[in-house]
């Protein structure tokens, strides 16, 4: 089932999306845009496929066959240094945060400013302090990252993922590991990029709080297929008895 309102142009557009790892077929035909603007939440049981279209979406995985497109452009066939252009424009939150240990908070946000842009010291320095401070850590900006908690930690990750300001943010399991008010916290910071930066948020997780604080639309997968894309109050109205029963078990 798909949403009826759809009153711009996708910044993704899925069709035909496949994955495979050897013979075991992992998604099966997915198609779907994102729209600019929205927090799209990818959800669905265990091993539906969930992370498995995030990172096809970013070639991290290679799909088996299908087409993505990037703000109308095809992906799949790009040359790495052209899908390097692309990805430019995105950023990345990984489920452990995927901090450099052995160094500070600045120095890892630091490192995507250095790798791609030719700014100088002074202009990086500013990017981190603001965006530290965007995410409530302008205290932490010489900490180790093990000297943080584990909310901080995410923030801190989410730190370096806006540091070239990108136009898509993509969150693969963001509250895992975190207990709820911190959870909450972090939700509402994902809520305030949205509306400060006029961000499109494509995140991936099974956390039904969060899914019902932040979710603009739902992609709901089950058996690598997608059952349903649209709204919450769609999700509640399509009597789809995988759907009901996700919702269901979470008492919400």
């Amino acid at each position: 089932m798909t949403s009826s309102l759809v009153t711009k142009t996708p910044v993704i557009e899925i069709k035909d999306l496949q994955a495979k790892y050897g013979n075991l077929t992992i998604l099966d035909g997915i198609s779907v845009d994102i729209h600019p603007g929205e927090i799209t939440v990818i959800l669905g049981g265990s091993g539906c496929g969930k992370t498995t279209l995030l990172k096809n979406m970013l070639r991290l995985y290679e799909p088996t066959a299908g087409s993505v497109k990037f703000w109308g452009e095809e992906t799949l066939g790009m040359s790495e240094n052209e899908f390097y252009e692309v990805l430019k424009k995105t950023g990345m939150l990984f489920q452990n945060g995927a901090l450099l240990n052995s160094i500070s908070v600045y120095e890892n946000i630091s490192i995507p400013l250095e790798m791609h842009t030719s700014l100088s010291q002074d202009v990086i320095d500013r990017i981190i302090r603001v965006k530290l401070n965007l995410v409530g850590l302008g205290n932490a900006i010489y900490k180790l990252p093990s000297e943080l908690s584990g909310g901080m930690k995410k923030r801190a990750s989410l730190a370096r993922a806006l540091a070239l300001d990108p136009e898509i943010l993509f969150c693969d399991e963001p509250s895992a590991g975190l207990d709820p008010v911190t959870s909450e916290a972090l939700d509402n910071l994902i809520l305030n990029l949205k509306h400060q930066l006029k961000m499109t948020i494509v995140i991936v997780t099974h956390e039904l709080a969060s899914i019902h604080r932040i979710a603009d639309k739902i992609i709901f997968l089950d058996g690598g297929k997608m059952l349903f894309n649209g709204t919450l109050d769609e999700a509640r109205g399509a009597r789809i008895p995988q759907i009901d029963h996700f919702f269901e078990v979470g008492k919400f």
